[in-house]
Order: C-alpha cells, then sequence, then structure tokens
C-alpha cells in the first residue's frame, strides 16, 4: 500500500490513507471531542504553539491539531495528487457558487 503524506504546518506530515476527516475546532462538539482525546492522550498537537485552526480525525481514534486551516491542508492534498487547488473544493462551496 502506498502512504501519502500532506504538510500539515511547521514541517509536520500526517498520512492521508489513516484520515478519516479534516474539520474546523470552533464547534462546541468538537471542542469536546479534542477535550475528551486529550484526556486519554490521544491528541497529536502539530500547532507548534500556534492556534487550533483544523482538527484531523484518525482512524485510530487519535485527534491531530494543525495550525493551517482545513481549506489550506484539502488545497495541499490537491496539488500534491495533481488536480487544480480549485477542484479541491468542498462539494456545498461548489454548489453555492453554481
Amino acid at each position: 500500500m502506498k502512504v501519502e503524506l500532506v504538510h500539515v504546518g511547521f514541517d509536520n506530515v500526517i498520512a492521508l490513507n489513516r484520515v478519516v476527516a479534516i474539520v474546523s475546532p470552533t464547534s462546541a462538539p468538537i471542542k469536546r471531542l479534542v477535550r475528551q482525546a486529550g484526556e486519554r492522550s490521544l491528541v497529536i498537537d502539530m500547532t507548534n504553539g500556534r492556534k487550533t485552526k483544523a482538527v484531523l480525525v484518525l482512524d485510530s481514534g487519535h485527534l491531530a491539531l494543525s495550525a493551517l486551516q482545513p481549506e489550506t491542508i484539502v488545497g495541499r492534498l490537491a496539488l500534491q495528487r495533481g488536480a487544480a487547488p480549485s477542484s479541491a473544493a468542498l462539494p456545498d462551496e461548489e454548489a453555492r457558487s453554481s
């Protein structure tokens, strides 16, 4: 199996085949999820002390915190795969702009 890595800021990379979701940390349910994962030592902080702007949910139950916006991470993934960054837009954003 080929492992794709994507840069999530500050020389940190994550294996994309392990990522289940990339979400914004602003909602109460996500904040609660991060707090509970922290209590169980399942948080990987990749922010280098910066504000958390994205939470990557991994298939192992771990949460990776990134200082990059979710859109930035998705855009880097699209560039890495050879697609145009605009094609990395979320489906609901495309529907609104049409």
